[in-house]
């Protein structure tokens, strides 16, 4: 199941940015809200640096060079989760062939990582900040449901927008 989820989010990337144009990806449909570039980056960093988290791998973002390849204003760490409007505004990308390349590099490692558990590594936990602390079943549902809340608003600012 997830697997499927985590594919459905795949499908749905794709789906958003196939032909998209640097404007479309760059277009917020309001002021102070997200374009299209910046929730697929989002989503992406979000899932990456969870996963590489978990599984104790180096993140997708820097061992394959996209922090250099996107060259935005960022940190190398960040993945944007808290960023004002304006500092999300900042994030250009104008190839979607990036985007959809950086997606699908962190979609692979996932889907390699999570098809290698077995039903008792769900019950790890992996943070102890919360209560109760959270397991790695409970982490992976969350980058799923956060990925697809993101992936839905890009796909609305897309509908938007054309």
């Amino acid at each position: 199941m997830l697997l499927d989820g985590l594919g459905r989010v795949a499908e749905n990337v794709h789906a958003v940015l196939d032909g998209a144009t640097p404007e479309l990806l760059n277009t917020a449909p309001a002021p102070g809200t997200n374009t299209i570039a910046w929730l697929v980056w989002h989503l992406t960093r979000v899932q990456d640096s969870h996963i590489a988290d978990v599984a104790g791998i180096e993140e997708v973002w820097a061992a394959g060079g996209w922090a250099d390849r996107f060259d935005l204003p960022f940190s190398p760490g960040e993945i944007g989760y808290g960023q004002s409007a304006d500092e999300a505004a900042r994030a250009i990308v104008d190839d979607a062939g990036l985007l959809r390349d950086y997606y699908d590099a962190t979609h692979a490692v996932s889907a390699d990582y999570i098809g290698g558990l077995t039903d008792s590594d769900l019950d790890r936990i992996v943070d102890h900040n919360w209560d109760p602390p959270v397991t790695l079943g409970v982490r992976l549902i969350s980058v799923i449901d956060d990925d697809t809340q993101h992936i839905g608003q890009a796909a609305y600012v897309r509908g938007l927008l054309s």
